[in-house]
């Protein structure tokens, strides 16, 4: 026993269950002083199924430098390099080909950031994971699976980002297999949000696990 353990610690390898440690767990019941919209009136707590939801009521008034989402909500003040991100989200937009809800991440700016568009049919601009990167958003993968969503149900999301390998793996409800992954290190750091390109739906129970960074 006592040679396993020394064999993990040589090899660096956690002996917890949870490969990084908890940076926050957000459920909205004490307001929304962490995030930063982009547009305050289009997001709101409301009370759903006895649960407190950050709700997105649509596009936001905002233009990006680039072509990109315009909803966005970033957590403050939290700066992450590697990291596990779950949550639970809905959405409240009437079925339509680009329909979407979206998750940001290593942002460093308005004209530097990842984030996949969880849209439900796939094409170059719909169902994929972007970098946007001084220029409108390109997309990584080329993926042929869009995101089945289903009218007033809840989904789960799981975004696992490792900056070493660059790894970058998106769940869907199946937290075993990856719905889209690709491997790329534009971004090493920053922030998280949550969002849409320019519909409508519910967030809830935010989970980050991750290695917190200090800006450069």
């Amino acid at each position: 026993m006592i040679k396993t353990t020394l064999l993990l610690l040589s090899l660096s390898i956690p002996l917890h269950a949870d490969p990084w440690p908890l940076v926050f767990k957000e459920d909205f019941s004490k307001g929304l002083e962490n995030w930063q919209p982009t547009d305050q009136k289009k997001w709101k707590i409301i009370t759903v199924e006895d649960s407190q939801v950050y709700e997105l009521l649509g596009k936001s008034n905002y233009k990006p430098p680039h072509r990109s989402p315009h909803s966005i909500s970033l957590r403050k003040d939290v700066l992450v390099g590697s990291f596990e991100l779950t949550a639970r989200i809905q959405t409240t937009q009437t079925t339509r080909g680009h329909r979407d809800l979206c998750f940001f991440f290593n942002y460093q700016g308005p004209a530097k950031f990842y984030y996949v568009h969880l849209g439900e049919k796939p094409d170059p601009h719909s169902s994929q994971i972007f970098v946007v990167n001084d220029a409108p958003r390109a997309a990584l993968t080329k993926s042929k699976t869009g995101i089945p969503w289903k009218d007033g149900t809840w989904h789960q999301i799981k975004i696992v980002r490792d900056v070493k390998s660059g790894r970058i793996d998106i769940y869907f409800d199946d937290m075993k297999k990856p719905a889209k992954s690709v491997v790329d290190k534009t971004f090493t750091w920053g922030q998280i949000g949550i969002g849409s390109f320019d519909d409508k739906g519910y967030f809830d129970d935010i989970t980050l696990r991750g290695v917190q960074v200090k800006h450069p």
